[in-house]
Formats: structure tokens, C-alpha cells, sequence
């Protein structure tokens, strides 16, 4: 036995984990490495599957997450116990908020060691058990493939969302004995019965002016391309939930049904819909928080409700519950024969709306000091591929890119649905990763840029090449825009003290430019593009400046 194949070999746990995770299609983990769990490392030396080292667990979460939302396949981190898990804790809270698939692995203390208030020793269900899908400890080295294989499904199916595996150190190096890799298990695409299809367009025809909101994840080009065409054909507007842009294409020049999006930054005519519809169908999202202006719109409309799993986080009625894959429950409704007899007037209106508001308005005069983001969005929107895809976190920074920019692909937004900052620089290096022929660019505010912006370094480490876009206006924005309202000539607790971003991203061997002009973007941006590199422009912006010009 001493020349048996390395393949017959029994596995250790450790190992194991690693093998399922090539089988169920994983192609990177992001982590900081921790003592904790060494054996997994042990196994990733040799596999297909990229390690790609951050330097800080929130970016390894963030980057996971972006991995999830990009693919439909759970993005995996792996962090160490205690502080490493409760550095990773913000990406987890933020898959389970925002459905997306993710996979966070712990490593723990030995098993021995427990109830001793050991080095780093901490309550992993007590921790997470609430912000996650299942949290789950491997206690037994035969049970790796399967845990994994679990957890991948649980974190796809029905709602998706974040699972947590705790590794317990001494576990790890233990053999599996005879267990070997599963095949990974199959995830069905529930589509609708033909009598709640039946129901539905009975619905559509005697609603005069019924609305679509899409939301959530799985979306396709064909899927979003066929409900959008459906629905211009017969006058029925679609919005998109908040920071779910690219779930269909905006195609604005061509006919299309998109209006706009909801929440945070919404147009005023997009409020007009939700108060004004007859008819609510909502693809893949629930009628929360945020898209309904919170709990105050749209609560009492006739609802329909498309979701693969069940109805957490809606609000107001439900008139019919379909539970089903919306991209799916699309490709049924636009064959099936339904003459709805809407109020095309409503609907032309709607288009015109959202026309006038993503059309940038003209700006102030040129000054030499500030660029007027107004005006960078619109070069931008003139300059990015058609399938770029562009991230950014949470702050006043992000209402130019959701107001300006249109998405034409699926997969081309990542961004914090529950209002995460920090994120949109390790989204964008997952995407550069995940899609390295497809052009990235990130637009952060400084306050959101500094809270991840050291993983510029692996970006530069890994090959990644993004355009962020930091936007300084020497304060959190947000907050601000609040105290002035509320509290106003009484600012406190806002100020921000920024660094030469532009030096500080050479110092990581990054492409760095400072722009204090708008005139000055359009070159500085096409250098930045050219350079190869993860490039950061660092955008000086008048700090009195809270939004876009216009409310539309």
C-alpha cells in the first residue's frame, strides 16, 4: 500500500473541503490566512482554485460577496476566529440583506479547547445565527464534502444568502477516512403552474395601469431583454429596486420599458408609479423598506409577488404569491396571450420622465478648483464599454452613478443594498477577477474609499485593473446632508482630513491622477484606462455640492 495512487489516498478534512469547493465550481477564495485553519491552506497549495490574499477581512467578505452577486455561484472567504470573523461579520449582514449567495468559512479553536474562554474563543451561532442562512460547525472530518455541498445549495436555493462553516482547528487535520468529493447537488428553477400563470394575466387585463419592479438576483440578458420588450409592447413601465439597476436593460434610445429605479436617490416620478398603479407585479424582489419610500408607498395596490423562496421582508398586500424564479416566471408571461388594456398615455409619460431625469443637466461654469460630478457621469456614460461593470458603496457618492449611468448587461452593478460603505473597492476587485475582459470602474466617496482602500494593494498584487473614482468633498456627506437639515449651521462629527489619494495610489504601485477640473476628466479618465493598472482618480469636488443638480 505504500505506492498507492495519492488519489486513493485518505483526504483530511481539511483537504476535503478544499476538493468539494473544486467541485462545486469555486474558482477563488478571498482571505486573510489564519493559524486556525492551516490544513485548508495546506490544500489550496495544490489546487486549481486561486487564493487571493486581501489585507483585511471585510475586504475578503466584500470581495466574496461581489463573487456571489457576479456569478450566481456562493463567493467563498475564509477568515480566522474571533477578530477575523468579526471583521468579516459587515459582509455577511450585507449577503443576508441583499440575498446574495456567499460562503464565509471561520476557523475556530480546537474542539478540546472550548468553554475555557481560550485564545480568540467565541460563540459562532451566537455571532452570526441571526444574520445568516444556517451557521454550522464541522465537528466531524467524514462530514466535509457533505457540510460544504450543503451549505453551497442552502446559500443558492430559495432566497439566497450567506452560510457560515466553522472549522475547528484540530478537525481539520483529522482524515476523512474513506469520504470523498460529492457531486454537487441540484438547484431547481421552480417556475409557475399554469393556473397561477392563468391568474396573473387575468390580473394584467383588467388593470389599466399595472407596474413592474424587478429585483433580487439570477437575472439574464435574454430574461431581462424579453420582459422589457413585453412590456413596451404593451405600455407597462418596469422600475428596478434599489441598487438592482441591472436586472434589465435600460436601453433608453430604443423603445425600451425601464423608468427608473426606487429608493435612495429615486426620481419623484418613479414615487408617482408606486402611488399611482392599479396593478404591482414584483419579479424577484419584496416591497420593503427602501422601495417603498419607507412603508409609505404603494402598500395598499394590488400585489403580485414573484419569489423563489418565501415572502420575508414584504410589506403591505399580497393579492397572489408565485413562487417561482422571476427570470423563469418571464419567459412564461411574454409567451403566453394577454391583451392587456393599459393606459399607454401613463406610460409614455413615465418615459419621458425618467429621460429628462438621467439626462445630466448643464452645470455651473468651469472652475479650475472642483469637477462637477454631474458632468463626470455624463463623459462616463459616453465612454464605458457596454458591459461595464461598476461598483461603489454607500454615501452621497453614489447617487450620480445610479442616476447617470445606464447598465445594458446583466451582472454589471455591485453594490451595498443595506447601505454597507466600504465595498465598492473590493467589488471591484472581484470584478476585474471574476471578468478580466470586462472594464471596471468604481466610484467611492472619500469616507467609503478609506474604510477598504487597502485592498489597492491587492489589486496591484493580483493583476486587477479598475478606474475608481474618489470623489472628496472632505466630509461624510450623508450625514452631513442630514444635520443640515435637521440641525442646521451645527455640523458635527463630519469633517474628514484626506490624504493625496492620487499619491497614495502610486505609493502601491497604482496608477494615481488628481482632477480639479471637469474639462481635465475625459483625458484623465482615458489615461487611467490606459494605464493597465487599478487606477484611482482622485475627483476634488465642491464640498457645499450634496446631489445632483435636480430632483427630476
Amino acid at each position: 500500500m505504500a505506492n498507492a495512487d495519492a488519489s486513493e489516498r485518505p483526504l483530511s478534512a481539511g483537504h476535503l473541503i478544499v476538493a468539494q469547493l473544486e467541485r462545486e465550481g469555486v474558482r477563488r477564495v478571498y482571505g486573510v490566512p489564519g493559524e486556525s485553519f492551516l490544513d485548508v491552506l495546506d490544500g489550496l497549495h495544490d489546487s486549481p482554485i486561486s487564493t487571493v490574499v486581501t489585507r483585511h477581512e471585510g475586504g475578503a467578505g466584500f470581495m466574496a460577496l461581489a463573487e456571489g452577486r457576479l456569478t450566481g455561484l456562493p463567493g467563498v472567504a475564509m477568515v480566522t476566529r474571533g477578530p477575523g470573523a468579526a471583521n468579516a461579520f459587515i459582509a455577511v449582514h450585507t449577503a443576508y440583506q441583499d440575498a446574495t449567495p456567499m460562503i464565509l468559512f471561520v476557523g475556530l479553536i480546537p474542539v478540546p479547547d472550548r468553554g475555557r474562554e481560550a485564545f480568540q474563543e467565541f460563540d459562532l451561532a451566537g455571532w452570526f445565527a441571526g444574520t445568516a442562512k444556517r451557521v454550522v460547525t464541522l465537528d466531524d472530518p467524514t462530514a466535509a464534502a457533505r457540510v460544504v455541498a450543503e451549505s453551497v445549495h442552502l446559500a443558492r436555493s430559495g432566497r439566497p444568502g450567506p452560510v457560515v462553516i466553522g472549522l475547528p482547528e484540530d478537525v481539520l487535520t483529522r482524515s476523512a477516512g474513506p469520504s470523498r468529493a460529492l457531486r454537487p447537488l441540484a438547484l431547481p428553477g421552480p417556475r409557475p403552474a399554469a393556473p397561477e400563470l392563468a391568474e396573473l394575466t387575468g390580473r394584467l387585463e383588467r388593470a389599466r395601469r399595472p407596474l413592474v419592479v424587478v429585483g433580487g438576483e439570477g437575472w439574464t440578458g435574454h430574461s431581462g431583454r424579453e420582459l422589457t420588450c413585453w412590456a413596451a409592447q404593451h405600455s407597462i413601465p418596469v422600475l428596478a429596486d434599489f441598487r438592482a439597476y441591472d436586472a434589465v436593460p435600460h436601453d433608453p434610445d430604443d423603445g425600451g420599458a425601464y423608468v427608473g429605479s426606487l429608493g435612495y436617490g429615486r426620481g419623484d416620478h418613479a414615487a408617482r408609479l408606486l402611488d399611482e398603479a392599479d396593478l404591482m407585479i414584483l419579479l424577484g424582489t419584496p416591497r420593503g423598506d427602501v422601495l417603498s419610500d419607507g412603508y409609505t408607498r404603494g402598500l395598499e395596490t394590488e400585489t403580485v409577488l414573484v419569489l423563489p423562496g418565501d415572502a420575508r421582508g414584504h410589506c403591505g398586500r399580497i393579492d397572489q404569491f408565485i413562487p417561482a424564479h422571476a427570470p423563469a416566471l418571464v419567459l412564461d408571461l411574454v409567451a403566453a396571450p394577454v391583451v392587456p388594456d393599459t393606459d399607454a398615455v401613463w406610460f409614455k409619460t413615465a418615459r419621458m420622465a425618467h429621460a429628462r431625469f438621467r439626462t445630466p443637466a448643464a452645470g455651473p461654469a468651469a472652475d479650475d478648483a472642483h469637477a462637477d460630478l454631474t458632468a463626470v457621469m455624463g463623459v462616463l456614460a459616453q465612454e464605458l464599454t457596454e458591459d461595464a461593470v461598476i461598483t461603489y458603496g454607500a454615501g452621497n457618492h453614489a447617487l450620480w452613478p445610479a442616476r447617470y449611468l445606464p447598465h445594458r448587461a446583466p451582472a454589471s452593478l455591485v453594490a451595498p443594498r443595506n447601505g454597507a460603505m466600504g465595498m465598492g473597492i473590493p467589488a471591484a476587485v472581484a470584478a476585474s477577477l471574476v471578468f478580466p475582459g470586462r472594464e471596471v470602474v468604481s466610484v467611492a466617496g472619500d469616507g467609503c474609499f478609506l474604510m477598504n482602500g487597502q485592498e489597492l494593494a491587492t489589486a496591484v498584487g493580483y493583476g486587477a485593473a479598475f478606474v475608481a473614482l474618489v470623489v472628496d468633498n472632505g466630509c461624510y456627506a450623508t450625514i452631513r446632508e442630514h444635520q443640515e437639515a435637521a440641525y442646521p449651521g451645527r455640523p458635527s462629527g463630519t469633517r474628514l482630513t484626506n490624504p493625496d489619494f492620487a499619491a497614495w495610489a502610486r505609493s502601491y504601485g497604482a496608477y494615481g491622477e488628481t482632477v480639479s477640473s471637469t474639462r481635465d476628466f475625459r483625458a484623465a479618465f482615458r489615461r487611467a484606462r490606459a494605464s493597465g493598472l487599478p487606477a484611482v482618480l482622485h475627483l476634488l469636488q465642491d464640498p457645499a455640492v450634496r446631489a445632483p443638480s435636480s430632483a427630476g
